[in-house]
């Protein structure tokens, strides 16, 4: 009903900024939260930002005032512009879809972020 898939991802020095972008496509405008995870080696997912519908954001307290999520108008693509990078920032990205009804969710296959000097 919804495919994702993220690109964006690269080696990058800390400090340095990188744009995640989330292209969507199929029921589009059945979704009603647009959200960006991570999770570095070892680790659980964790949840890095959100967006709803009418435009409410929420982020995590480690990467507020940093990081930016964003989205076109047709809410296609979603992006997440991230500016003073750490090495802790260091993990796959995965774009995340959740429906209007139903609570169904959607997942991209993730795009790695590398922090390293």
């Amino acid at each position: 009903q919804v495919q994702l898939v993220e690109s964006g991802g690269g080696l990058v020095q800390p400090g340095g900024s990188l744009r995640l972008s989330c292209a969507a496509s199929g029921s589009i405008f059945s979704i009603y939260v647009m959200a960006w995870y991570r999770q570095a080696p070892g680790k659980q997912r964790e949840l890095v930002a959100s967006m709803s519908n009418g435009g409410s954001t929420n982020y995590a307290d480690s990467v507020k005032g940093r990081f930016t999520i964003s989205r076109a108008n047709a809410k296609t693509p979603v992006y997440l512009q991230m500016n003073s990078l750490k090495p802790e920032d260091t993990a796959v990205y995965y774009c995340k879809a959740i429906m209007m009804t139903g609570g169904i969710e959607y997942w991209g296959k993730g795009t790695l972020v590398t922090v390293s000097s």
